[in-house]
């Protein structure tokens, strides 16, 4: 019950937080972002398999590289050559992070030969790009226009949340 009372309070700061502090949206938003990051930290915290902790560790790089590489492009800095490297940076950083933090490496803690964080962040950045993709593909075919309000978030909670419970069969 600690623990429920807990989250409760923590989502209840955070959203009080984004209406206090709005900002405007972007192609992949700082409030998209965090919340990817609030829903690994939760997963962890709950004790959620690895692999599916991965996913969120994998969306939350390719979120986080999608939105810096996309202010670089507001500021007018870079090619695309830059924006390529912009976007891999958070992966390259990222994994040797979680080894060195004895997150990720674990022989005991693996999925079909990989490790299960690293496993879920492949899949887990793949559907977020595809969530991104989806998302322009839908506004390009409908005109500049949106099927629905909150798309943008919709389709990567959704993307990652069908992995999460496809994983989550499989793992128990």
């Amino acid at each position: 019950m600690k623990k429920i009372n807990q989250l409760i309070i923590a989502l209840g700061s955070i959203f009080s937080l984004s209406i206090l502090f709005p900002v405007p949206t972007q192609a992949v938003c700082p409030i998209c972002t965090f919340a990817v990051g609030a829903g690994l930290g939760i997963s962890r915290w709950l004790g959620i398999d690895d692999a599916i902790t991965g996913l969120w560790i994998g969306a939350l790089a390719t979120s986080s590289g999608m939105w810096f590489g996309d202010w670089l492009k507001s500021k007018k800095v870079g090619s695309n050559i830059l924006l390529t490297i912009n976007y891999f940076s958070f992966h390259i950083l990222l994994i040797p992070t979680l080894y060195l933090l004895k997150i990720a490496g674990n022989p005991f803690n693996t999925l079909w030969g990989v490790d299960k964080i690293i496993l879920g962040i492949i899949f887990g950045s793949v559907a977020f790009f595809l969530s991104v993709v989806t998302d322009r593909t839908i506004k390009k075919n409908n005109n500049g226009k949106v099927l629905v309000y909150y798309q943008k978030v919709i389709l990567p909670m959704f993307y990652l949340s069908i992995l999460s419970f496809i994983f989550h069969l499989i793992t128990n």
